[in-house]
């Protein structure tokens, strides 16, 4: 057997095996980031006043309202990617979300995304967008309501 030929099994072996994995992984990084953003955005909500009195700070305009869409967002899409239900659209208004707090609240961070990545990698909203995007990319998975719902009504 070659090298290359070599190197294709254990790269098809490999890939098989990640395929088993995949819906595993993306049930974890759903139940985990959705619990996250449910709990951020619950605090978000019980806590209003002082939320809407920190977007004040940081000359968002209606800061309350502001603070009631985003709290909402991130405690109703947390529980949505908690259940995988209606995954991929949820993701859409929960990446908006943390892509603002970038913009506003770790604006120093964002503009040192090239300059020194360790401090854009590092800020709160870093991980919550990345785990959004990728949910967004592959979907919920197979462990999701989204496709227990999908093989009900394809079958």
């Amino acid at each position: 057997m070659n090298l290359s030929a070599g190197y294709n099994k254990i790269d098809r072996l490999l890939a098989t095996v990640a395929g088993w994995l995949q819906p595993l992984l993306l049930l974890i990084i759903r139940l985990y980031w959705g619990w996250e953003f449910f709990i951020t955005g619950k605090a978000h909500l019980a806590n209003l006043e002082k939320t809407a009195s920190f977007f004040n700070d940081l000359h968002i305009p209606l800061p309350k309202l502001n603070a009631i869409v985003a709290g909402s967002t991130e405690c109703g899409g947390g529980l949505l990617l908690l259940l995988g239900l209606g995954t991929r659209i949820v993701t859409v208004p929960l990446m908006f979300t943390m892509i603002i707090a970038y913009v506003t609240a770790d604006n120093e961070a964002l503009h040192a995304v090239f300059s020194d990545p360790d401090k854009f990698t590092g800020a709160t909203p870093f991980l919550f967008l990345f785990a959004s995007a990728l949910i967004f990319t592959f979907g919920p998975g197979k462990l999701s309501l989204d496709a227990l719902f999908g093989r009900k009504t394809s079958g």
